[in-house]
């Protein structure tokens, strides 16, 4: 099918907004739309009897249909004989069972060892299977008595394969060895890699051998005169599966990530190394050996890594076709288009490739691994799985019908539902959408019913009621002649309920400091830092950076004025402006200082205000995102703060002389806050600051005594400043002409 999505490109303007929508909460009074496109989306949901695109077309999935529950953990090997007879071994318990074209149901052959783990058949129709560790090929007649076929005398037998001839090959670990054996049993080593485990194995139309490895991650080509050579080595450690397509193409899937192994550079893809056993003991030298792979032992829970798939053209060009960090692949097959199909782990995942950039995940199978796939007759393919042990048929055609539900939306508050629309294809069958809303995120109970059912592209408003939470289900219904609807992507609309801004908190800036009118990194003789919402600034600090983290300029000083910040939000997103009021302590009437304000700061010259305790409103509107009647606020008050601009009084000074000591005594007071520094200067020389007596500049009136040393006789000018907490500075002098 050439499907293509609607003209919404992945850096469109369009495709940012679905994604703003789906991800945060938008702003109220403003209708919105739940948009779910992508393979991301669709895959959270619960489908039933559908396929998933990667580029996120949802379709009705091939007919997935249990054949037989042979009651095994596992099954890891299928084959059919000339008549449709269908074999499946696996364990534990080496069973072999047989499914006729009947379906009639039988265990076939019971055989000594742990499990089956490899099935072929021959050209009379006898199956032979290989059993793991310690295992044996054994040849099964077709009236079900067995006999041993072959011992390789090796630990573990991994897959066997015919030729055209119609020597079966024995593919081996722990010493990573190939054997072949004749139609009369008798056989001998055929090829030997310093590979710990020939993990897979396929015969091609030329007699060749494909093999796959563990722990190198290798694909071997070993001609029918035992000549090797390695196409390629893969990134990951174990080559679980290889197949050659009908174009003589070899796929080759690997799993788990590989352990160090700094001493040995890795094989190219561009230039493939040479292998020459010719002669049993030839080998590749890869890594030393490890242990038996993973994917073998059952459930494959400790494999790390996730699966790549490569293809390798006939000319032994490799292109990676698919990979995925979770999922690993057992088995490869091809469908009747000649299209790859992988069976994978642990979520029952079977995967179909339909180019290098295009993947559906085609069927989900109740069982927790796909392990081996058979072609059959008339575009069948049939399936054996682990966890539990089943054969399935897939195909020919598809169900007729497929349902999946989203997931659920977090709207973020109480909202209105309105249209449900979709885009798609019918291609003659029927697309049914339905939704229902509910106030729990989880909905199992305590949600509405399914509203009225959408069946037409350009929708219509659904009956869900209002709530924070909603989810929708579509139903995909083939047409008469079984064409598979094709759904592309969903859209809800819907409008959150307005929630009234908050504010968290209201500071006042410290004195005689002002914001700029914009951030700005031009120099200040003083600025001051800010250090975050609900920190206690520091005393002002001289520099030129700007407080950028905090969201509020750095400020500069500027006598007489005073600031206020605040933290404010929105639960819809919305818009916020803001009005900061200022009212003394003792009045009843709130003063407009600033409106319509869009930062979250304001400062303002505080002469024009008398000295004395006052307290600031700031007011926060939702108005520009919403309709007027339907605009909120809300309003925080700071704590109470002092206005100070007059300066401290000063009694005095006084000076005395006694021989060359000068005396000098006053007093400094202030109405509103300590005085903090006092200073002095002799005859117009540089300020030299003062400590009151006692040594504490603590209190609102302080007293201040100075003895000057080596004062020559004459007249001499003593001038006095003192400055409060605000800055505020008052100056006196006195003479003495002695």
């Amino acid at each position: 099918m050439n499907h293509q999505k609607r003209s919404r490109p992945a850096g469109g303007a369009l495709c940012v907004l679905a994604l703003l929508v789906s991800a945060a909460p938008g702003r109220a009074g403003q209708t919105r739309t739940w948009t779910e496109a992508d393979y991301a989306d669709f895959e959270k949901g619960i489908s039933h009897n559908l396929s998933l695109r990667s580029d996120g077309l949802l379709m009705l999935a091939p007919r997935f249909q249990e054949l037989y529950d042979t009651s095994s953990a596992y099954l890891w090997a299928l084959t059919q004989d000339s008549q449709g007879n269908l074999y499946a071994g696996g364990g534990p318990g080496a069973k072999l069972y047989r499914l006729t074209p009947k379906g009639g149901k039988k265990v076939f052959a019971e055989l000594e060892g742990l499990e089956i783990h490899a099935l072929a058949v021959d050209r009379q129709d006898r199956i032979y299977a290989a059993t793991s560790p310690d295992g044996k090929v054994y040849r099964i007649l077709p009236n079900g008595k067995s006999e041993v076929f072959y011992d390789p005398k090796a630990k573990y037998i991994w897959a066997i394969a015919f030729d055209s001839h119609g020597n079966l090959f024995v593919a081996t670990g722990d010493r990573g060895e190939v054997h072949k054996v004749a139609p009369d049993g008798k056989g001998a080593l055929f090829f030997k890699s310093d590979e710990t485990h020939v993990r897979s194995l396929v015969v091609d139309a030329q007699d060749n051998l494909i093999l796959g490895t563990e722990p190198g991650g290798l694909v071997i080509r070993v001609s029918p005169a035992g000549q090797g050579f390695v196409l390629y080595q893969m990134g990951k450690r174990e080559v679980t599966a290889v197949a050659v397509d009908r174009n003589g193409a070899i796929w080759a899937a690997a799993v788990g990530n590989k352990q160090p192994a700094p001493a040995l550079p890795a094989v190219q893809p561009v230039a493939p190394v040479p292998v020459q056993p010719a002669t049993p003991g030839a080998a590749v030298t890869v890594r030393p050996a490890a242990p038996p792979p993973s994917l073998a032992t059952g459930a494959a829970v400790g494999v790390a890594g996730g699966s790549e798939l490569y293809r390798i053209d006939p000319a032994g060009n490799p292109r990676k076709m698919w990979s995925n960090p979770q999922d690993l692949v057992y088995t490869i097959a091809f469908d009747a288009a000649g299209r790859a199909l992988v069976g994978t782990g642990n979520k029952g995942y079977i995967y179909r490739i339909d180019s290098d950039t295009l993947y559906t995940a085609l069927l989900n199978g109740s069982s927790t691994q796909v392990t081996d796939f058979h072609a059959g007759a008339g575009g069948r393919l049939y399936a054996v799985t682990a966890n539990i042990g089943k054969i399935y048929e897939i195909g020919p055609g598809t169900d007729r019908e497929g349902s999946i539900e989203s997931d659920v939306f977090d709207a973020g508050n109480f909202s209105r539902w309105g249209r449900l629309s979709y885009e798609g294809k019918a291609n003659g069958g029927v697309i049914r959408i339905a939704a229902r809303s509910g106030n729990l995120d989880q909905p199992q109970k305590n949600w509405s019913p399914w509203s009225n059912t959408v069946s037409a592209p350009e929708g219509e408003r659904v009956n869900c009621p209002p709530a924070r939470f909603v989810q929708w289900r579509a139903t995909l219904v083939a047409g008469p002649q079984g064409q598979s609807p094709a759904l592309d992507s969903v859209d809800l609309a819907y409008l959150p309920k307005n929630v009234e801004p908050r504010i968290d908190d209201v500071e006042i800036t410290p004195a005689n400091y002002k914001f700029p009118p914009q951030a700005t990194l031009v120099p200040s003789p003083q600025t001051l830092n800010l250090p975050p919402m609900g920190k206690q600034a520091s005393a002002p600090a001289r520099t030129l950076s700007l407080s950028l983290d905090t969201g509020t300029p750095s400020m500069q000083y500027a006598k007489g004025w005073i600031g206020a910040r605040w933290s404010a939000s929105d639960e819809n997103g919305d818009t916020l402006v803001y009005t900061v009021e200022i009212r003394g302590e003792g009045e009843t009437t709130w003063k407009k200082l600033k409106e319509n304000l869009r930062e979250k700061y304001l400062s303002w010259d505080s002469t024009a205000f008398p000295d004395g305790e006052y307290r600031v409103r700031v007011i926060a509107s939702d108005a520009p995102s919403n309709p007027p009647a339907e605009a909120l606020t809300a309003t925080a008050e700071s704590e109470t703060f002092l206005i100070d601009n007059t300066p401290p009084r000063i009694t005095g000074p006084t000076a005395t002389r006694n021989g060359k000591q000068l005396t000098v005594r006053w007093q400094a007071a202030d109405a509103l806050t300590n005085v903090k520094k006092a200073e002095y200067s002799l005859d117009g020389g540089e300020w030299t600051v003062a400590p009151p007596v006692g040594g504490l500049a603590d209190s609102r009136e302080l007293a201040y005594e100075l003895t000057l040393d080596n004062v020559a006789p004459g007249e001499h000018t003593i001038a006095v400043r003192v400055e409060d907490e605000y800055d505020n500075q008052a100056a006196a002098k006195t003479v003495v002409k002695q």
